[in-house]
């Protein structure tokens, strides 16, 4: 949420937000025009601009948390420098959060804390949580060590690089163990001076009751099947769902 607020565009909390659709109400369509569209059973509720360049931009319209930071940034001159070295050192460590500090921790949480309620043997759970927690500690040390020599991910500006990984990092204490940031002191420098920017802080605790609240055990179950055991068919439907829905001819607006 903070890595929308930082340019400007919290409003789109409401798409990004903790699995709340159903308790809200609430569904999206993605229009190929790169609008979302908010809806309450039939009525609409609002349209969200994602193709943030406007009708003149060839970019495809993206479904990715990341490489919307990516369009917002560009349009609003904010937060990933125009061009040069600057620019591809920052989305060199965007990528590498994309393709490292996400899917391990993502990956740690899931055998450290959350499988324990899905195996009946824990002993089942010991390799994978050794091997991303594992994975974990060693891409603190990455940070920590990028870190001890800049003041940001990509060096002494604020970026989307920051943006983008700081909701994971400041996660690791609650994830593995406080004692973490012991061993990682540049790290935990970082995380508490992004944690403390006032646009992190907004977006952080925009609608912080829907995480809050607690969950029925038909809700529960709904959660673990979009979570868990979704299958190539499951996606070829949702795919084929979505190409009809293209297909439709769009209102005048």
């Amino acid at each position: 949420m903070g890595r929308l607020t930082a340019v400007g565009a919290a409003g789109i909390a409401l798409l990004v937000s903790t699995g709340t659709w159903a308790q809200e109400g609430l569904s999206a369509k993605l229009d190929p025009s790169g609008m979302i569209r908010v809806l309450k059973g039939n009525t609409e509720l609002a349209m969200i601009e994602l193709n943030a360049h406007g009708p003149a931009w060839k970019h495809a319209p993206q479904t990715d948390a990341t490489a919307e930071v990516s369009d917002l940034a560009d349009k609003t001159g904010k937060l990933l420098p125009r061009a040069g070295a600057s620019r591809y050192g920052t989305l060199q460590w965007v990528h590498w959060q994309m393709a490292n500090l996400g899917p391990m921790m993502g990956n740690a949480n899931h055998f450290k804390n959350y499988a324990k309620q899905l195996v009946e043997d824990p002993a089942q759970l010991a390799y994978g949580t050794r091997r991303f927690v594992g994975e974990v500690d060693r891409l603190c040390g990455v940070m920590d060590a990028q870190l001890s020599v800049h003041r940001h991910l990509a060096g002494p500006e604020y970026t989307i690089a920051d943006i983008v990984t700081w909701p994971w990092a400041c996660l690791l204490g609650r994830l593995i163990d406080e004692g973490i940031w012991a061993s990682f002191p540049a790290l935990k420098r970082w995380v508490d001076e992004v944690g403390a920017r006032p646009a992190v802080r907004r977006g952080r605790d925009l609608h912080k009751e829907w995480g809050e609240r607690e969950l029925s055990e038909d809700e529960q179950k709904r959660r673990r099947e979009i979570l868990f055991n979704q299958t190539n068919e499951k996606v070829r439907v949702a795919r084929q769902e979505a190409a009809r829905g293209a297909a439709t001819p769009q209102r005048a607006r």
